[in-house]
């Protein structure tokens, strides 16, 4: 039975690079009694898989990973077993059987949903955060915007206008300006905030600090549009969550 699992990762555990959270995983799920399927051969692993891996110092309330199980409790049991040895940072959100034919999650991610918030006492002085967030937006409302982006085999020159689904400003949880954005993602064409951020302070003329500004990703998707859908810019996204469904 395929399984995926959402969680949140926040607090201190935004500094725990991508393999670290790979074997915690490994550790709470065997603490948790979680009956998962093991790979044969000299060397057997635990089958699981996650989506986007999240980069360090960025929190994030939509981080999925897939495991296959022998067996299983109901949706709501296993969340409460897995929270039970989680450490602080980290917090089970939702445990769905996915169909058999559906693809694993790293394979399927189609675009991401992130928050960008300045951090306190970082905000521009001359004209706020709000005006700050508002002038990017527009500077990216423009037909085309050409970037320059590392590859591993190089450089690539890349327009990250059909690439940036949504921009706007929105206000975060506790009230203060925001810029939601949601891009790209997936092993196709992964567009990072940091990369919108670059090319707007170049722009700008100006070198962007390290650290300015926190992130925040809200969720993951798919996209269920046809390739033609696609090319003519129409996409049907659907969060990795809801393509699962509840164990009752």
């Amino acid at each position: 039975m395929k399984i995926r699992i959402k969680f949140k990762k926040y607090g201190a555990m935004k500094f725990i690079g991508h393999l670290d959270v790979m074997r915690y995983f490994q550790k709470a799920i065997r603490r948790a009694g979680v009956d998962i399927r093991y790979s044969e051969g000299f060397s057997p692993h635990q089958i699981m898989s996650f989506a986007a891996p999240l980069g360090v110092g960025i929190t994030s309330s939509g981080e999925y990973v897939d495991i296959e199980v022998l067996s299983t409790g109901d949706s709501r049991t296993m969340v409460k077993r897995l929270n039970e040895v989680m450490a602080e940072g980290f917090e089970v959100v939702s445990f769905r059987k996915l169909p058999e034919a559906a693809g694993n999650a790293m394979a399927i991610v189609a675009a991401a949903d992130y928050t960008l918030t300045f951090r306190p006492g970082y905000e521009p002085e001359d004209r706020g955060a709000a005006r700050w967030f508002e002038e990017m937006s527009e500077y990216f409302s423009q037909p085309s915007v050409i970037v320059t982006k590392k590859t591993k085999k190089g450089q690539t020159q890349l327009d990250l206008k059909p690439l940036i689904y949504e921009m706007r400003l929105v206000k975060s949880d506790n009230g203060i300006p925001a810029l939601f954005m949601k891009l790209s993602a997936g092993s196709l064409v992964n567009v990072k905030p940091e990369l919108l951020l670059d090319a707007y302070d170049s722009y700008m003329g100006q070198e962007r600090s390290p650290f300015a500004f926190m992130l925040h990703r809200e969720e993951v998707y798919t996209d269920l549009a046809s390739e033609a859908e696609k090319k003519a810019g129409d996409h049907r996204f659907i969060s990795l969550e809801d393509l699962g469904q509840e164990i009752g």
